[in-house]
């Protein structure tokens, strides 16, 4: 799995300590266990957006334009050149 990137980690942690202060406001809870449910379902919702964040796509300086055939395939093998084939005269 690559290493997520910076966008990801803030979407994440931002998801996570947004989504414990508003449901921990909204509860209303006091117990320790009301707090770790809560705290629990945070850290599943950060970890749910910085998974589905699109990480931007890497090209190099000779990859092909997103989207066509060889930039998903392997290394572009150019195709051998043949003569034109000639045509027999019929007289």
């Amino acid at each position: 799995m690559p290493r997520p990137t910076a966008a990801q980690l803030a979407y994440g942690s931002a998801t996570v300590v947004v989504s414990t202060i508003a449901m921990l406001l909204l509860s209303r809870t006091s117990t320790g266990l009301g707090v770790a449910v809560i705290s629990a379902a945070a850290l599943a919702l950060g970890l749910l957006v910085a998974v589905t964040v699109p990480a931007p796509r890497r090209r190099g300086r000779h990859a092909a334009p997103a989207g066509t055939a060889a930039a998903s395939s392997g290394p572009r093998v150019p195709e051998p050149r043949t003569a034109p084939a000639e045509h027999p005269v019929h007289h």
